[in-house]
């Protein structure tokens, strides 16, 4: 596993199956006139939790790297929250799977986030991920350095 690929973070992978989740669902829910608002807002939250992570992934230093991790894991919180009110419309085991994925995105988020805080919190700048060290998926990330030819 190349661990300089964005394709190799885990909340990144989740994120996907996520994203065709909430497309699918929303499916069953734009026939129903009291959701279309809810429609455009599950898919935009789902799609947002991928695009932080891509802005975040594009950015040189640690704490914009971290910003935008913070911002997709709020994103995350935002189908979370919605998938627990849909019971209305939705099969609960649909619910609760959408709903335990969606823990783990912002459960793997919140991890990668505290491991690049607590390792080395002063730096703003590396030319690899600070948790590189490690094994796990959720906190290897490279920030590139421009200085070193790295291009974001």
């Amino acid at each position: 596993m190349n661990r300089n690929r964005i394709e190799d973070f885990g909340p990144y992978q989740d994120a996907f199956p996520l994203f065709d989740g909430v497309v699918e669902d929303v499916a069953i829910l734009q026939k129903d006139p009291r959701c279309y608002r809810l429609v455009g807002q599950q898919i935009g939250s789902a799609d947002s939790i991928c695009a932080n992570i891509d802005k975040g992934f594009g950015r040189i230093s640690r704490t914009e790297y971290i910003r935008f991790l913070d911002i997709s894991r709020g994103s995350a919180r935002e189908p979370l929250g919605r998938y627990k009110r849909l019971k209305h419309w939705l099969p609960q085991k649909t619910i609760d799977e959408w709903v335990a994925l969606t823990d783990r995105i912002i459960s793997r988020l919140t991890h990668t986030i505290q491991t690049l805080k607590a390792n080395n919190p002063t730096t703003t700048r590396s030319t690899r991920h600070p948790a590189s060290d490690t094994h796990s998926p959720d906190t290897l990330h490279p920030i590139p350095n421009p200085k070193h030819g790295d291009s974001p």
